[in-house]
């Protein structure tokens, strides 16, 4: 290790669909956080780590500030806000307006409670005009002392070298926290049932995904094959009968897509088997918040 490396931990904030784990996926190269165009995505904290000669950084993508209306929105905010303090460099993801709403608000408020120092990442710069990135910073510039504001698009990987750099100046000297080929402290079984949840996410429609978690029943490894057998859970018989859909078309979707991603991270065959299940308002039941890897003590501010 060099003697000047430096290590430490890094937090994406940033509302809902504002693009924290595809900024995070490609800054790490792999699909590690799973991705929609709807809120609630990221449902716990992920951490994914990015080695380099230089230094190491701890990635934490947390789910996306936004009013919460259950239990598990409780569970999701806490996680985000607590975040912010306990972490060396805070990068804020914000689109390229200079429309600051509610939940911008919000982040700004939690913001002023962390010494860390602030990053702002001005992303999806490739949907706007380059006028309309900077009257955005701009904007931002007086609502904050951010050590840093850098435009980006984490869709086209763009100045995403630049952002990094930026980040690394911030860390402070130490050694690593984990090996060099270490890419996740996901286990398998989290990162396949995410994977499976993101292809609900995409197929269904709105009023169906946020009520949708997944459990792995088993996962049982050959030579040349893991079978996995998990079980889509959702709150309503009406919800059931829409994720399987009619002949079962919709569940096979989801699995065939799910499948080819599970795949390509396991680097093997994949025989996927889907069941679908009904637990009316899990998202209010602390029992099965518990039994799918929510913890209370994470709901307490």
């Amino acid at each position: 290790m060099k003697e000047n490396y430096k290590s430490g931990f890094v937090t994406l904030i940033g509302r809902p669909n504002v693009g924290k784990s595809t900024l995070m996926n490609q800054i790490i190269g792999q699909k590690i956080a799973i991705t929609s165009d709807k809120p609630q995505t990221t449902r716990n904290r992920i951490q994914t780590v990015y080695t380099t000669e230089e230094g190491q950084v701890v990635f934490v993508d947390t789910p996306g500030i936004n009013k919460s209306k259950n239990k598990l929105g409780d569970y999701m905010q806490s996680i985000a806000k607590r975040s912010i303090g306990e972490v060396d460099v805070v990068m804020w993801l914000v689109e390229p307006t200079t429309f600051i709403g509610a939940g911008e608000r919000v982040i700004l408020e939690q913001l002023q409670k962390t010494t860390a120092p602030v990053i702002l990442v001005v992303n999806k710069t490739d949907t706007v005009k380059e006028e309309e990135v900077f009257k955005a910073i701009d904007h931002y510039r007086t609502e904050y002392d951010f050590a840093e504001i850098v435009p980006v698009s984490a869709k086209k990987n763009t100045n995403i070298d630049e952002l990094m750099k930026c980040v690394m100046k911030y860390l402070p000297f130490g050694p690593a926290f984990y090996d060099e080929d270490t890419i996740t402290d996901q286990p398998e079984r989290q990162i396949v049932a995410e994977l499976i949840r993101e292809k609900a996410l995409r197929l269904m429609e709105k009023e169906i995904p946020h009520g949708i978690a997944v459990s792995i029943e088993s996962m049982k490894y050959s030579k040349k094959l893991v079978t996995i057998e998990a079980t889509l859970i959702c709150e309503r018989d009406s919800h059931k009968g829409m994720i399987i859909g009619k002949n079962g078309v919709m569940l096979k979707k989801i699995g065939s897509l799910a499948r080819e991603d599970i795949e390509e991270m396991l680097s093997c065959k994949v025989n996927l088997q889907l069941w679908v299940k009904v637990k009316k308002d899990w998202r209010d039941s602390d029992f099965l918040l518990k039994n799918f890897g929510f913890h209370k003590n994470d709901l307490e501010l």
